[in-house]
């Protein structure tokens, strides 16, 4: 049997990805097909996605040819002069505003496949992130460490009343988005119950802190709770902590979460916890084998707020190079979730 499948090629709708996972967590790259984003700063970009491009993040997210979990990325033009690229992010829900594992895998993309140098500059949504890449004696990428946007602790020992659970304490964080974050024993939970268990309860925490207002003192369209970290104590007791992150909507991260962690560092730095210098280790809930490193580089202020420079280390893999047909005349194509 002969295929034809250089008909594919000229097909129209066809969009090329390359997929990559970090820490587990997957990372969907388009690398052609997708329209112009138009805008002169990256929020502007992702507002014209989220009115004009919705329907190819759904098309790309969603089943078929995604699942409710996916995580997705398109590269823009820069809106600094001196950036090498800006970036939107999307997954099940919409456009998101910044994304770790997102800036590891990129830029592992980048370095391993488009000449990048090793240092990439990305103008995101939630602001400059500067990623460092780091290569092994063969030339492969071993690994990359990211400095995150100013990172920030909004609130400190909150108390939520949870329905099914009481009264829980909450701090909240930002690192590029807006996190709630949860030690699993102040809710009755271990990171070992069922994963379906724990992110039934980051959604009720989510949905009890609905009426919590948070505040970004440069840009209004961050000020929201984009996800709940549930944290517990790691597997590998070299490392300091495990966690998993339920944002979007019950979207489960596989990965540490570079944006949490960042946000778990500014927390620990307010409480005296941490300092410029100190580092520690982060697993996601699927233990040592998925780990990200988190150091706190320097000490900021944003708005008169104390705030730290957050730097993030994980690794990315390549899983394949996917291309697309979206028909407009397949009606389950255009993208659904079945749960």
């Amino acid at each position: 049997m002969e295929w034809r499948l250089e008909l594919i090629e000229n097909a129209p709708g066809l969009i090329t990805t390359l997929d990559l996972h970090t820490g587990g967590e997957p990372l969907r790259l388009i690398i052609d097909g997708w329209p112009r984003t138009p805008g002169t700063t990256i929020l502007e970009k992702r507002a014209y996605a989220q009115r004009h491009l919705d329907h190819l993040r759904r098309a790309l997210m969603w089943e078929p040819r995604g699942h409710r979990d996916m995580y997705g990325a398109v590269l823009t033009e820069p809106e600094r002069p001196d950036s090498h690229h800006g970036i939107l992010f999307m997954h099940n829900e919409g456009f998101s505003t910044m994304c770790g594992h997102g800036i590891i895998a990129v830029a592992t993309a980048l370095a391993q496949f488009a000449g990048a140098p090793l240092e990439i500059r990305f103008d995101t949504p939630a602001g400059l992130v500067v990623a460092g890449v780091d290569r092994a004696d063969d030339g492969e990428v071993e690994s990359v460490t990211f400095h995150n946007v100013p990172s920030f602790a909004a609130a400190l020992d909150l108390v939520v009343e949870v329905p099914g659970i009481g009264q829980v304490p909450v701090d909240i964080g930002f690192g590029g988005a807006f996190y709630a974050v949860v030690e699993a024993a102040a809710a009755g939970f271990t990171l070992d119950h069922p994963v379906a268990e724990i992110v039934d309860l980051c959604h009720r925490i989510k949905s009890a802190m609905s009426n919590v207002h948070v505040h970004h003192p440069d840009h209004s369209d961050l000020e929201f709770i984009y996800g709940v970290i549930v944290t517990d104590q790691p597997v590998d007791p070299v490392n300091h902590s495990r966690n998993l992150c339920v944002f979007a909507d019950d979207e489960a991260d596989r990965s540490p979460t570079g944006t949490g962690v960042s946000a778990r560092l500014a927390i620990l730095a307010a409480r005296g916890e941490m300092k410029v210098g100190d580092s520690i280790r982060v697993e996601s809930i699927l233990g040592p084998a998925s780990v990200f490193g988190g150091q706190i580089v320097a000490m900021t202020k944003v708005a008169g707020r104390d705030a730290i420079i957050p730097a993030v280390t994980g690794s990315a893999d390549v899983v394949g190079v996917n291309r697309f047909l979206v028909d407009p005349h397949d009606e389950l194509g255009a993208g659904f979730l079945l749960r």
